[in-house]
């Protein structure tokens, strides 16, 4: 996610962390992802932005990148307005919020794993969640597999309570070994006593085409499930059949792809 830099217009929480507005919200709950090694096939923010749309999410606020990102890195971006003048965009994480129903609320975050200083990032974030009495944080990811593609996409997490994945038919993840950010504000978050789930979509790791429909429908499939999300997602349905058509004819037409294709199958089915 990227956005124009600028001055705050709202009060300063911290030095990094600015909110444009102070709204009382209704038992809210956040759903955050984070671009790059989080976020396979763009799948997490994918779904994300698409509830942050179905909602008509507005800005709430932002974490100014300085502090947290190696430039050389995560480039920013220069664009041409309108008008013609040159700006320049650097990575952020932007939060939004709206209305489920005239109950309840959702914050989106959708931000960019950070480079430095991931416990100050995430004690921005946990800071935000205790302001806002945020009641849930359901933190969204996508993981490259040895996965068949045309296989339904498989959902693996871990929540804070017990029996929450059993509701929704996700399985435990079991996964040991190193983390993004998303484990780290996980961790974060529990230790403050915050109800967390985690959704994981698994993707082919030899199809790179991004976005990928399907494991953001997967992903919305499985929120809509956990926080009774009454959203659209035919739109997402169809764009994940197109693009599974897509994806069969690049596989058919390339015989070395398509060999590898059937030894997963095999082995799929001796499991």
């Amino acid at each position: 996610m990227a956005g124009f830099a600028g001055p705050c217009q709202g009060t300063a929480v911290d030095d990094a962390l600015c909110m444009h507005v102070e709204p009382d919200l209704r038992e809210p709950t956040l759903i955050a992802c984070f671009e790059g090694w989080n976020d396979a096939g763009e799948a997490a923010s994918t779904a994300v932005r698409y509830v942050a749309d179905a909602i008509q999410a507005v800005p709430l606020a932002n974490i100014d990148p300085e502090e947290f990102y190696d430039f050389t890195v995560q480039r920013p971006h220069v664009l041409l307005d309108a008008d013609g003048k040159r700006q320049i965009e650097w990575p952020e994480n932007e939060f939004r919020f709206g209305s489920l129903d005239p109950t309840r609320e959702v914050v989106t975050a959708i931000g960019v794993e950070p480079h430095f200083r991931w416990q100050t990032f995430s004690g921005l974030i946990a800071r935000l969640v205790q302001q806002l009495d945020v009641r849930r944080v359901v933190l969204l990811g996508a993981y490259m597999a040895d996965v068949v593609y045309s296989r339904p996409v498989q959902v693996v997490g871990f929540a804070s309570q017990e029996n929450v994945l059993d509701e929704i038919g996700v399985e435990p993840t079991r996964y040991q070994g190193p983390t993004g950010i998303v484990g780290v504000l996980a961790d974060r978050l529990q230790r403050d006593q915050v109800d967390v789930v985690s959704l994981w979509a698994g993707l082919p790791h030899y199809i790179t085409v991004s976005p990928n429909p399907r494991g953001a429908l997967a992903l919305l499939q499985k929120l809509g499930a956990l926080l009774d999300l009454k959203i659209d997602d035919l739109p997402l349905q169809k764009s994940a059949a197109e693009f599974e058509q897509r994806i069969s004819s690049l596989v058919s037409s390339d015989p070395q792809l398509a060999d590898y294709v059937r030894q997963l199958k095999r082995r799929e089915f001796a499991q």
